[in-house]
C-alpha cells in the first residue's frame, strides 16, 4: 500500500484570548465570525463561532485560531496543535 506525507504548509495562527491579527478582526467584520462576551455568558471568558468549510465551530479562551492556505479559519485545541504544528 503507498504512504503519503503531508505537504509543509505554512499557516498564520494565534491564541484566541490574545490580540486579534487583522485577518481575524476583518473576519469578525465580515460576519465569518461572532464573538460571545461575558454578557452572553455570565462567569465565562468570551468564546466564538467560526463558519468552516465543515460548518459553525465554538472556540473557547485558550483555543488557536488557524488561518489556511486559502484564507480559511477553523479553531484548533492546544494539544493538537503542539503536534501538528512548529514556529517557522
Amino acid at each position: 500500500m503507498p504512504k503519503f506525507r503531508k505537504k509543509p504548509v505554512v499557516i498564520e495562527a494565534f491564541l484566541f484570548g490574545e490580540e486579534w491579527p487583522e485577518w481575524f478582526a476583518m473576519a469578525v467584520g465580515d460576519g465569518k465570525v461572532t464573538i460571545y462576551g461575558t454578557q452572553e455568558r455570565p462567569g465565562h471568558k468570551p468564546c466564538a463561532e467560526i463558519s468552516t468549510l465543515e460548518g459553525d465551530m465554538m472556540v473557547s479562551h485558550g483555543d488557536w485560531i488557524i488561518q489556511g492556505v486559502k484564507g480559511e479559519l477553523y479553531p484548533c485545541k492546544p494539544d493538537i496543535f503542539a503536534a501538528t504544528y512548529e514556529a517557522v
